[in-house]
């Protein structure tokens, strides 16, 4: 398994090795020794979610509060671009932002740290996206950045206007957003 530093501290892009012949494939989608290297401590996943969207849906960007989340997420079907957005007010690269392609194809996994906000657009017809969590989810504690914040500046691949819930159209601009010390 390939790691690769996203340039935001503790983001990283999973690469796995695919073993594949015309029967089909086979990879490591999960393997604590390496992952817990890889990530330089232990994590203990405590929830598994799997969601499916349609063409430009934009979920996100999504944290919890006080029962902040640690994400593994994949995508088993289809194609997204997943962001990620540091929250940690002490970081050098807090309201930083990272985007890269995830997809069924590619099989790249994205370890999403405590102190992120996360989102995702669907670039292809549909998308299902699979991930681990280290913490359950809390909704009195989840909050919204705004998608499209301009302190933020995320160049989203938009080709049509994003379909979003009422949540994360009524997400905070960075400025005003609870943040992580």
């Amino acid at each position: 398994m390939r790691v690769i530093e996203s340039g935001l501290g503790g983001v990283l892009v999973f690469e796995p090795a695919v073993h594949g012949d015309q029967r089909g494939f086979f990879f490591e989608s999960y393997r604590e020794d390496k992952f817990r290297q890889a990530v330089g401590s232990d994590r203990r996943f405590v929830q598994d979610n799997h969601s499916r969207s349609s063409r430009h849906v934009l979920r996100g960007l999504h944290y919890q509060v006080r029962r902040p989340q640690g994400k593994l997420l994949r995508v088993v079907a289809g194609e997204v671009f997943d962001v990620v957005v540091d929250l940690r007010r002490a970081s050098l690269t807090f309201g930083k932002w990272m985007g890269t392609t995830l997809s069924a194809e590619n099989r790249r996994m994205l370890w999403i740290p405590e102190g992120f906000a996360h989102g995702f657009l669907v670039t292809s017809d549909a998308a299902e996206t699979v991930y681990k969590a280290t913490d359950y989810y809390a909704p009195e504690h989840e909050r919204s950045l705004l998608w499209n914040d301009p302190a933020v500046g995320i160049a989203w691949p938009l080709t049509a206007p994003p379909a979003l819930s009422a949540k994360d159209t009524a997400g905070k601009r960075l400025a005003d957003c609870d943040v992580f010390d």
